[in-house]
């Protein structure tokens, strides 16, 4: 069961990232969520989700977010990556979604495997009720 869930968007995906926030609003309203700076903020304010907001990923927010998945106070890590970008913060990437692997963290990189990880979640939250 998935209760607490992190957001991250790199920059050219952040529209990508409200887009599907606003098409599962319902789902992400049942969880604790939690983001990186401005995909965090953009959340909150454009689609209305309350959400805990770290600082900016290349500041600290992905080492913020990878503490907590370590911690297990994380079910799941939605990061959308932008594939066609050279990342000047590459090793902060890796070293989070590393820690997603290592810890066994529900894991989705894109709208299609976010979109089934939320499904999924919803389905199991519904049987439990």
């Amino acid at each position: 069961m998935i209760h607490s869930m992190a957001l991250v968007a790199h920059d050219k995906m952040k529209d990508q990232m409200i887009e599907w926030a606003n098409a599962h609003k319902s789902e992400l309203a049942e969880m604790e969520l939690f983001g990186t700076g401005t995909t965090g903020g953009r959340i909150a304010t454009e689609v209305g989700l309350q959400i805990t907001c770290l600082k900016s990923g290349p500041l600290g927010g992905d080492a913020q977010i990878g503490a907590m998945i370590a911690e297990g106070r994380l079910d799941a890590l939605i990061f959308f990556i932008d594939p066609l970008s050279a990342l000047p913060h590459d090793v902060d990437v890796k070293s989070l979604l590393r820690l997603a692997t290592l810890y066994n963290t529900a894991l989705a990189t894109n709208v299609a495997s976010a979109t089934l990880l939320v499904r999924a979640a919803s389905v199991k939250t519904a049987k439990t009720a």
